[in-house]
């Protein structure tokens, strides 16, 4: 890969990293606003969403603790779609050892997220 291609795709992986920050903040604070707009989390006391289909079920109907966790859980994606963006980045120069390290790392994570959910 060309110095100006590697370049672009750093500057890819920035951008990437920089909206995924700003758009999950915007998210947990409108899910703050939420909490004080609506005078509490939108679900009884010491309860939440532990479920996504629960998570986007209370986002839509703008529970705030839902809306919190959404920008949390982006928060999370963020830094593993700059690991998949690596990935092609790796592919893209031909260096197989670190698109198999790369991968790696991917499978740990979506590991990790998957165990972490169920457990």
């Amino acid at each position: 890969m060309e110095k100006k291609e590697m370049r672009e795709v750093e500057l890819v992986i920035g951008k990437i990293l920089r909206i995924g920050v700003i758009v999950s903040a915007i998210v947990i604070v409108l899910g703050i606003l939420l909490f004080f707009i609506n005078g509490g989390s939108g679900y009884a006391d010491g309860e939440w969403p532990r479920r996504f289909g629960v998570m986007f079920q209370g986002v839509f109907q703008l529970k705030s603790y839902a809306v919190i966790m959404l920008g949390i859980f982006l928060l999370i994606l963020t830094p593993v779609l700059r690991v998949v963006v690596s990935i092609y980045a790796f592919a893209k120069e031909h260096d197989k050892l670190y698109v198999y390290i790369t991968t790696a790392v991917l499978i740990i994570l979506v590991f990790a997220m998957v165990f972490g959910y169920n457990g």
